[in-house]
């Protein structure tokens, strides 16, 4: 319980962030770390899929993990929240930087 407490918390802030340093739509960048044998890369990449997104990954120096970068237009903070939100719920073992 305390854990969606803090989530709300972190991401009212982050939204609120959003709103005073950018203009929307507007571009933005999601950094993602996932096991490299996992399938997490293919499903973040289906996730961000249609949207324009810019996607680059790179592999840790021990190849263990993979770093993904999105870059995608999108149309507001509320839009960047909920996409943070849908790739948590579906990919499992994912980090959020």
């Amino acid at each position: 319980m305390n854990t969606d407490k803090n989530q709300k918390e972190f991401y009212d802030k982050l939204r609120k962030q959003l709103y005073d340093t950018s203009l929307w739509p507007s571009e933005y960048l999601y950094k993602f770390i996932v096991l490299t044998d996992s399938s997490g890369i293919q499903d973040v990449e289906d996730l961000f899929d249609n949207l324009g997104a810019v996607i680059t990954t790179n592999a840790s120096k021990n190849g263990k993990y993979t770093s993904i970068s999105i870059n995608v237009k999108m149309k507001n903070p509320d839009a960047v929240i909920e996409k943070y939100i849908e790739v948590t719920e579906k990919v499992e073992g994912i980090i959020s930087l």
